[in-house]
């Protein structure tokens, strides 16, 4: 029997992180797909995690774990898929370290991806979005903070992996405001900011004091910002937001709402997907069209551009009450 621990250490340790070079977000989320589904093998096999072997990890296990996901976790197909890659990213990486479990590797990364619903992306109104960069109180240090990094997180679209890991070197405010983004896939791009973004970040700047951390957003005690420490601020403001624009409660808002939502505002104002691809830093352009998909303006100008068929004329004339009546129903 081949013990599974040091491999999977290696794998995160060393092979992620220092080969691949994934970013943190990858990372952490590799880890807790793993976390799972060590917890499931050592549950089905009655033993501690630390105790598995690499050939408890067959591709019938993984099966079982990704119905576990779905049945009794109640996950969504695209998370079950995702948990899926991780997997396979691992078995990847097997098949160069333990060669004589390749027939193993072979049956696992040949799991199929389940197909999935392509709903339509969930986006602010413009009337919606400013309810929103409206609700932190500028009198206050935390509320001047909260009103820079809703500004910056809707008019950069930027993920919420990129707003937390914005340094303070990476904001130029003079002669032209800009910010320095370094994107998912080690992808860099350089966003210029608007005159109220600017305002946003020079008032954030002035209190923020100085603080040993050199990102852009930091907590109360000096910390930068974790992902839930973002959700939490976006959440207390929705709220706010939604007495005065009741329309917020009806959709489900979260960081990555506030970039899909400058995603749709840039479709609007361009109408141009490339451009909205640059602008979000997408690796292909694939990724961007499904905002072409939600956004009316190109569906209404090949409506507008057509010629629409002629009705038939006629009148309806109802039929006799009586007659009607005696018909067998």
């Amino acid at each position: 029997m081949t013990p599974l621990a040091p491999h999977v250490e290696a794998f995160f340790r060393t092979h992620l992180a220092g080969e691949r070079g994934c970013s943190r977000h990858t990372c952490d989320t590799y880890a807790y797909a793993f976390q799972l589904l060590l917890s499931f093998a050592a549950t089905r096999h009655r033993t501690s995690p630390s105790s598995l072997s690499l050939e408890h990890l067959d591709a019938p296990l993984v099966l079982d774990f990704l119905a576990h996901l779905e049945t009794r976790r109640r996950n969504a197909a695209a998370t079950r898929n995702s948990r899926l890659v991780a997997i396979k990213s691992f078995a990847h990486f097997l098949e160069y370290r333990v060669p004589a479990a390749m027939d193993q590797v072979r049956r696992i990364l040949a799991i199929p991806v389940k197909k999935t619903d392509l709903p339509l992306v969930d986006y602010l109104t413009r009337d919606e979005v400013q309810a929103l960069l409206d609700a932190p109180q500028p009198t206050t240090r935390l509320g001047i903070r909260d009103r820079a990094m809703l500004h910056v997180s809707f008019a950069a679209g930027l993920r919420v992996s990129e707003l937390i890991g914005l340094r303070r070197d990476e904001v130029q405010l003079h002669p032209d405001a800009s910010i320095h983004v370094r994107g998912k896939g080690r992808r860099e791009r350089v966003l210029p900011l608007w005159k109220q973004t600017t305002a946003a970040l020079q008032a954030w700047f002035a209190v923020r004091g100085e603080v040993s951390t050199p990102e852009v957003f930091v907590s109360a005690r000096g910390r930068p910002l974790t992902r839930s420490g973002v959700e939490y601020v976006l959440h207390k403001h929705v709220q706010h937001a939604t007495a005065r624009m009741p329309s917020i409660a009806s959709k489900r808002v979260s960081p990555h709402v506030l970039r899909r939502s400058c995603a749709m505002h840039t479709l609007q104002a361009t109408r141009d997907v490339r451009k909205v691809s640059l602008w979000l830093g997408h690796a292909s352009i694939k990724s961007t069209e499904i905002y072409l998909r939600a956004d009316l303006t190109e569906k209404l100008a090949i409506l507008n551009a057509g010629v629409a068929p002629s009705l038939r004329p006629g009148h309806f004339k109802p039929p006799d009450r009586l007659l009607a009546m005696l018909r067998p129903s």
